[in-house]
């Protein structure tokens, strides 16, 4: 900017991406809200409502907070990276708040009306996916966030920090499909096949869910959308891995 060149821009496209991205992703969000509202009765806590409150958190924390973390680094490109980094692991650490406020209502709800826990597929899949999130984000705390992992181990981990982070929201979606159909057939079985208002709303939230997660996962694995490394980041990184490694700049 000193030179006087003009301020760098994101790639075409990619700013349409995320804006719709965000409308699908609070669309989705207020679907949500309105099946519970009009058909489940809405959310209380210490009521027989509370069990509606693990629907909510668990779209709210798992799909739409969790796709927005993945997605700092593509939308905040020429932001300092210590503060996308922050930013990142902050929306992920709020998204597990929220997730496990949702997980203790349904346990609790379950405990109140004497229903048995974690004996279906949506259950398993949705606890696994609770559960490597939480790992995937101690994990990434302490080799990206914090001092002290080497150069070459943050290298190493990486990929796999990526390919988990992708991989475990999709795991997400996912559950709460799953979560979606199994709470159709406890609540609307004999009905549903018929095409009931109830049916149709909550299929819609599905395939919002859907489209939420290709369009993320669109955006993280266009190639030419990645954040570039600024010019001061790597030469840090060069400094870093000569002082931890002994290695030369130029090696």
């Amino acid at each position: 900017a000193m030179d006087g060149a003009p301020p760098p821009t994101s790639p075409t496209g990619l700013s349409v991406y995320v804006a719709v991205s965000q409308l699908l992703g609070l669309t989705l969000l207020a679907t949500t809200g309105a099946w519970l509202g009009r058909y489940r009765g809405g959310v209380a806590w210490n009521s027989p409502l509370q069990f509606n409150a693990h629907p909510l958190c668990m779209v709210l924390g798992m799909v739409f907070l969790q796709g927005d973390a993945l997605l700092v680094y593509r939308v905040f490109r020429h932001e300092a990276k210590r503060s996308t980094k922050a930013l990142h692991a902050l929306l992920h650490g709020l998204a597990l708040v929220i997730a496990l406020v949702g997980i203790i209502a349904v346990f609790e709800s379950h405990r109140t009306k004497g229903i048995p826990d974690m004996y279906s597929l949506h259950s398993w899949c949705g606890m696994a996916a609770f559960v490597l999130y939480l790992l995937q984000w101690l994990l990434g705390c302490g080799f990206f966030l914090f001092p002290g992992a080497s150069f070459s181990v943050r290298g190493q981990y990486k990929p796999q920090h990526i390919f988990f982070g992708i991989a475990l929201f999709i795991l997400s979606i996912m559950s709460c499909l799953l979560g979606i159909t199994e709470m159709l057939l406890f609540k609307i079985s004999d009905s549903y096949s018929h095409f009931v208002p109830e049916g149709i709303l909550a299929n819609t939230l599905g395939v919002l869910l859907v489209a939420f997660g290709l369009l993320v996962c669109y955006v993280l694995t266009r190639e030419e959308w990645k954040r570039p490394p600024l010019a001061e980041e790597m030469a840090l990184s060069m400094d870093f891995k000569t002082l931890t490694e002994g290695e030369s700049p130029g090696g």
